[in-house]
């Protein structure tokens, strides 16, 4: 340390990050206990909810909604891409909001990622990701999907807000 004066910006910037990763590790966990509960649980039997909600075990080899099946390598290789850039602009996460929303993008990302790493399937990266949350109107998910989806609104939320309160010349 030089002993000079911290301005206010470098220290929100620092102040950022561990939110950003409290965030992350927090989606991660709850990610992945709640797919380790779904294989146990769900395997022989779907568990009614409320009105059309539903748990109902699926493996999904393809990408969101279960597009582009057998090319889980590639889509594994563009989230890690994806996580590396929003991590990297965590950096600039100045708002407590910005940084809770790349947090919940990217461990939703990861959750997902470590499914197609370490799960039954074919080749490198092809592994299936679990999912369990049956609407039985929208294509089965799971905690790390939901959590891409808020995180994306929330970034664009964010980013729009500060857009607008941006000065104008």
């Amino acid at each position: 340390m030089t002993g000079e004066a911290q301005t206010p910006v470098a220290t929100a910037r620092r102040g950022r990050w561990p939110l950003l990763l409290g965030v992350a590790a927090a989606v991660l966990a709850a990610d992945q206990l709640t797919k380790w509960w779904a294989i146990e649980t769900l395997d022989t039997r779907t568990i009614d909810i409320v009105w059309t909600l539903r748990l109902n075990l699926v493996i999904n080899y393809g990408s969101a909604f279960s597009v582009a099946r057998g090319r889980g390598a590639v889509i594994s290789l563009l989230a890690l891409a994806v996580v590396a850039v929003l991590l990297r602009s965590g950096r600039y996460a100045t708002s407590p909001g910005t940084a809770v929303a790349i947090g919940l993008v990217a461990g939703g990302a990861l959750g997902n990622l470590i499914d197609r790493a370490f799960r039954a399937g074919d080749g490198f990266l092809g592994g299936g990701v679990v999912d369990f949350i049956d609407l039985q109107w929208w294509p089965v998910f799971n905690v790390a999907d939901a959590a891409i989806v808020v995180g994306a609104l929330l970034l664009f939320g964010t980013q729009w807000r500060q857009i607008d309160e941006a000065p104008r010349q």
